[in-house]
């Protein structure tokens, strides 16, 4: 877009008609640019219509716009002989914002950039979050309304919005500098991703869940991922009003959580277990000592007593690596009242369920799998992943001795999130567990816009195997009014229902 626009060259000029001072010569000196700033002073006219007009602009130039990104590299290489960008890079600091504006400013006179009010606008910005944030990532990073950012190299940006996954037009000026804000984003928690340790996972400030992977690995440059967490938390009560959930089947949660049953949440990727789990420790009294422990610190519990716990990668000579396990068995020794999980991944399966089982009640994890009856799989390959020469029958009845509840999130193809399935962990008939389902949702139907129409349900239960848990915590009353409030009954007045897991 620069020097190609064939209107008024008055409509061009920059907008900055300050002359530039001695200091900033080093900006100046790569380019003869310095003997054109006198004359520019005189093209300074016409620029109080040019606003309205350019504003839709930046998305579309920073999608086809070469020659911009040509302009920013050149600028910002001025920027960085300039200053010492070490003492400016505070985060939210006003003053270096401001200071590298006028900086910045100075350098598109002496350098006899021709551009629009909007494009130099928007120049500016970039530089700034280059220097000070997370580069082009600032503005998806900025809206609440992303739930993924998923960059795939340097030319190729996607976010999920409303669950549906779209293309951007954000990009950076190439694999190096998507490289540097891959490093500074994980060196915040002490981590380092490079050609020799390719692979990290690290976190945002506000609990973002961010993975990379690099070159070698990744051939068509850093893959960068973000699961993006709401400035607000959310509460069951929120979803409530998104839809996934039922006010009936909200409070058997809330009871579920006082009550301290050990749950599962089980869910696909992107199904929002974590969200779950956080909503569902809304429920935990404030007295209680709760010890979590992550890959990535990622939950945001309210209670004030709780002590976060993080794994650590191996260093540079393959060592000191802290693994999951190795938490989950250090919280033992810790006096938790509960231990949370943020994923069961592999053998702390084994030490979760030793803990669930040996007087540490409402303890929480999530896993990866699709329904209830399948996570009961999964669990079992991830103990044999331990090494456990243990007889499959005895791996099941420890699952039924530790697990109370299954609570199944899923991510519907209209990009919609339901809690699909409350599920009871009954015991065991044979070598098979049995399973029994409180509520459950089903799809009736699907609107002329693509959405799906259903239901959540109870399944007829009217006392499930925790009633005497919600009976010594006086929940039976709330428990039974939930249960019968859920049901669902066909045109004949019966009720439908079916409990099989």
């Amino acid at each position: 877009m620069f020097g190609k626009r064939t209107n008024d060259p008055s409509s061009v000029a920059s907008p900055a008609p300050k002359p530039v001072t001695a200091p900033k010569a080093g900006a100046g000196s790569s380019s003869p640019a310095a003997k054109q700033s006198a004359a520019k002073p005189t093209t300074t006219a016409k620029t109080p219509s040019a606003p309205p007009k350019p504003a839709p602009e930046p998305e579309k130039q920073r999608s086809h716009s070469e020659e911009y990104y040509d302009v920013k590299t050149t600028v910002f290489n001025a920027l960085i002989d300039t200053i010492d960008l070490t003492q400016l890079s505070k985060p939210d600091s006003v003053a270096a914002r401001e200071e590298i504006r006028d900086i910045v400013s100075e350098i598109i006179q002496l350098k006899n950039v021709v551009m629009s009010i909007a494009e130099q606008a928007e120049l500016l910005e970039d530089i700034c979050n280059d220097v000070l944030g997370y580069g082009p990532l600032e503005p998806l990073l900025a809206r609440d309304d992303i739930a993924d950012i998923m960059v795939n190299g340097a030319a190729t940006t996607f976010i999920e919005v409303n669950g549906k996954v779209q293309k951007t037009g954000v990009r950076f000026a190439d694999n190096t500098q998507l490289m540097n804000i891959c490093q500074r984003i994980v060196s915040q928690v002490g981590r380092r991703v490079d050609e020799s340790s390719p692979i990290c996972d690290a976190r945002l400030p506000d609990g973002s869940r961010v993975n990379v992977i690099a070159p070698p690995l990744a051939i068509d440059g850093p893959a960068l991922t973000i699961r993006k967490f709401k400035k607000d938390k959310l509460k069951l009560e929120q979803l409530v009003k998104f839809g996934s959930i039922t006010p009936e089947a909200k409070t058997i949660l809330e009871i579920i959580g006082r009550v301290r049953c050990n749950i599962l949440i089980s869910g696909g990727t992107g199904s929002g277990k974590t969200t779950l789990l956080n909503c569902l420790t809304g429920s935990i009294d404030l007295d209680e000592r709760i010890i979590t422990c992550e890959d990535s610190a990622e939950l945001q519990l309210q209670q004030p007593h709780v002590v976060r716990l993080e794994t650590r990668p191996p260093n540079l000579e393959g060592e000191g690596e802290i693994t999951m396990r190795a938490l989950v068995k250090n919280c033992l020794r810790m006096r938790p009242e509960r231990i949370i999980v943020g994923e069961v991944r592999g053998p702390e399966a084994f030490d979760l369920l030793q803990a669930m089982n040996t007087g540490h009640d409402g303890s929480m994890g999530t896993l990866h799998s699709n329904s209830p009856r399948e996570a009961i799989s999964r669990l079992e390959s991830m103990i044999m992943m331990g090494g456990f020469a243990l007889p499959v029958t005895t791996i099941r009845e420890m699952i039924v001795g530790s697990v109370d509840i299954i609570v199944q999130a899923s991510r519907l193809r209209d990009g919609t999130r339901k809690i699909t399935h409350i599920t009871e962990v009954m015991g065991m008939e044979g070598e098979v567990v049995t399973l029994q389902n409180l509520i459950v949702y089903e799809i009736t139907g699907e609107d002329a816009n693509g959405k799906l129409i259903g239901r959540h349900r109870s399944t007829g239960i009217s006392r499930p195997a925790f009633w005497e848990r919600a009976s010594y915590y006086g929940e039976t009353d709330r428990l039974a009014e939930a249960l019968a409030a859920s049901e669902v009954y066909d045109e004949h007045g019966n009720p439908v229902g079916d409990s099989n897991g």
